[in-house]
């Protein structure tokens, strides 16, 4: 019950926009962004990450980060993430002066909620070798929610983190963060799993799956999320559920493209080709499914 009155708030608060045919949208969540330490799973994939980002921005998209972008659980200060990604942000930064950035916050960067957090750690940063401050992402407002209207048909698709209505991550996010901060962290390492997760707990990401399925149900509204780490498209006969899955797997990164009036899986991998080169590739997972086709 908590799931549904989390998602109907957040939905009525979203940051609203419109898209139609023309638009082209890039969904990744998930990177947990870490400061390129031992326990920065995001560190392996930021090169694929560059070149995603940079094909995306050369190609005209809009890029929706869904949610735990930055793992500001694990480091309590934004500035060592931003120094050890420095490549992706010099990206990231692209997009947001051409207005082609939103940021949603997930529990695991759920500080973005404090506009006050934001202003002292987003909009600009010491650029040690210039020794003098820059701009970063002046003016950003984070949101829980993204709600879209597609205008040829009226239909919507609401963008969400997903841990809304996880108690152990929406309710006691707090009591979790401090166990994983000073506890999980350091048993992650040695093989141990946290049971807060869902990424790591089958019947835990289940049960949130199946709370998302019932609230677009009821309330005939598309769903694009994270949280679970399991990448998801609908079959024709399964109700609107997309997860973009997450960017810190051992065989690449996943998300959610919206182009041409259509939504698909894609994953970005380096792959070797015949003369042993190592190259990035992006693959279409589940070809485009037309917005105007779906139906509840």
């Amino acid at each position: 019950m908590k799931t549904n009155e989390r998602l109907t708030e957040a939905y009525k608060h979203a940051k609203q926009m419109n898209i139609d045919e023309t638009s082209k949208y890039i969904f990744f969540s998930d990177l947990h962004r870490g400061d390129d330490s031992i326990s920065d799973e995001f560190a392996r994939n930021q090169t694929l990450m560059v070149s995603a980002l940079q094909y995306y921005y050369k190609n005209g998209y809009t890029y929706v980060e869904v949610g735990d972008g930055d793992e500001l659980w694990e480091h309590s200060n934004f500035k060592h993430i931003r120094t050890a990604h420095t490549d992706v942000f010099t990206v990231l930064k692209e997009f947001y002066k051409d207005k082609r950035f939103i940021m949603l916050y997930g529990n695991h960067n759920i500080y973005l909620k404090s506009r006050h957090y934001v202003m002292m750690n987003y909009y600009f940063y010491y650029d040690e070798f210039t020794e003098s401050e820059e701009e970063l992402f002046v003016g950003l407002k984070p949101s829980e929610a993204l709600r879209l209207s597609y205008t040829p048909t009226g239909q919507e698709i609401l963008v969400i983190h997903g841990h809304q209505g996880d108690f152990l991550n929406d309710q006691c996010w707090f009591l979790s963060m401090i166990a994983l901060r000073y506890f999980w962290k350091f048993m992650r390492l040695v093989g141990f799993r946290n049971p807060a997760s869902p990424a790591k707990n089958q019947s835990k990401r289940h049960k949130i799956e199946k709370n998302f399925t019932k609230w677009i149900k009821k309330h005939n509204v598309m769903l694009i999320c994270g949280h679970t780490h399991r990448l998801k498209f609908p079959h024709k006969d399964q109700l609107p559920y997309f997860n973009t899955g997450c960017c810190i797997h051992t065989k690449g990164i996943t998300g959610i493209e919206i182009i041409n009036g259509e939504i698909m899986l894609v994953q970005w991998r380096i792959h070797a080709d015949l003369d042993g080169i190592l190259r990035v590739k992006r693959m279409v997972i589940k070809e485009g499914l037309p917005i105007k086709d779906i139906h509840f």
